[in-house]
């Protein structure tokens, strides 16, 4: 038995569904429980209509499907009616789509012109540190001049 939220969440789905199954003078027969069969496994959710010709209700078509086929009547208005009864195979696909995937690694993304402004950037820098090193260096080497001066000269 289903909830009332899961039979109006199928009803909403039903709303976008074409009709598959049309019943006419024949009734309920064999050949359209067979074709019912076939759509319920392959959907789940069927939707159907009773032509004026039927000597039958929509809703005693309905009940008739559901009875042989063991579906669930969801909905009834007019001549049109819908069904649903899970089905097995679309459960084991559902369940295979579902298994985790070994995750794939993380691909950084990569805007262009910030690339080129990064290694601008980078090369600015080193360029900065390349000509600090360079001063650095000069400084030390005029220190040490100074200080070999200074004891010379003392």
């Amino acid at each position: 038995m289903m909830t009332s939220k899961e039979r109006a969440e199928l009803r909403a789905q039903a709303n976008t569904l074409d009709t598959i199954l049309m019943v006419g003078k024949g009734g309920v027969s064999e050949t359209l429980i067979a074709e019912a069969e076939k759509v319920l496994d392959a959907r789940e959710l069927v939707k159907g209509r009773v032509l004026e010709s039927a000597m039958m209700s929509a809703r005693e078509v309905c009940d008739a499907i559901c009875e042989q086929t063991g579906a669930e009547g969801i909905q009834v208005v007019g001549n049109r009616f819908v069904i649903y009864r899970k089905s097995e195979k679309l459960e084991r696909e559902r369940k295979a789509q579902a298994q985790p995937k070994a995750p794939k690694p993380a691909k950084k993304k990569v805007n262009p012109v910030k690339a080129g402004i990064r290694s601008r950037r980078k090369a600015a820098k080193e360029e900065r540190e390349r000509r600090d090193k360079y001063f650095h260096d000069a400084a030390v080497q005029a220190a040490i001049e100074r200080r070999k001066q200074q004891s010379r000269g003392e």
